[in-house]
């Protein structure tokens, strides 16, 4: 689990994954949101900026500094999640607050979806997944999906969908988007070169 420094989760899915999660890496500046949950990280990664003075000795066995300016601090912790050899990665506190790093937090799960079996964005409305290949995902009926093309190559093909894409390069976000699942599962056949983010409603 990876807890960025975004909107706190509130809801009862997120903070339940969060208490059973067996490692916790901190972004700095999502600490005094965690004390106040009563969780303590196993690692604190960032460039410090965020964390308070106060903090710093009280945590000093677990912070990794890392002083580059070149990525932000979901990029770091993510970094340290790889080099420390977690093959499932799963990210609160991504969205919210600020626009233009929630966008910049998401467009990072396509980035570094080739690293991790599996690796996630989870906000108290919905779940981001990155695919690189045709998968079939579970949900519940009813459940809204859109679908996000960030490859200037491939095409796509839905089954499952209310409203089935067929072998389709989606060219803006807008195209595949507000789509819903008719049964307990989805698929999305993907061929070469395709690259996706897919948004599932909780």
């Amino acid at each position: 689990m990876i807890v960025a420094n975004g909107s706190f989760p509130q809801t009862k899915l997120p903070l339940y994954l969060l208490h059973q999660a067996s490692t916790i890496i901190a972004c700095d500046g999502s600490i005094e949101a965690l004390i106040r949950e009563q969780i303590t990280p196993n690692a604190i990664v960032g460039d410090l900026d965020s964390l308070p003075p106060s903090l710093h000795e009280q945590f000093a066995d677990r912070i990794h500094h890392v002083k580059e300016q070149e990525t932000n601090d979901l990029t770091k912790s993510i970094h340290f999640a790889y080099q420390s050899g977690h093959k499932e990665v799963l990210i609160l506190g991504a969205t919210g607050l600020r626009e233009d790093h929630t966008l910049g937090n998401i467009s990072l799960l396509m980035e570094y979806a080739t690293l991790f079996d599996r690796i996630e964005i989870l906000s108290d409305y919905g779940i981001f997944t990155p695919l690189l290949q045709t998968t079939t995902l579970q949900c519940q009926a009813g459940t809204q999906v859109s679908i996000f093309s960030l490859s200037e190559s491939g095409t796509i093909t839905t089954t499952g969908l209310r409203w089935p894409i067929q072998n389709r390069h989606l060219t803006a976000w807008w195209q595949g988007t507000l789509n819903e699942a008719l049964e307990d599962h989805f698929t999305i056949e993907l061929s070469q070169g395709a690259k996706i983010l897919v948004y599932r409603t909780l």
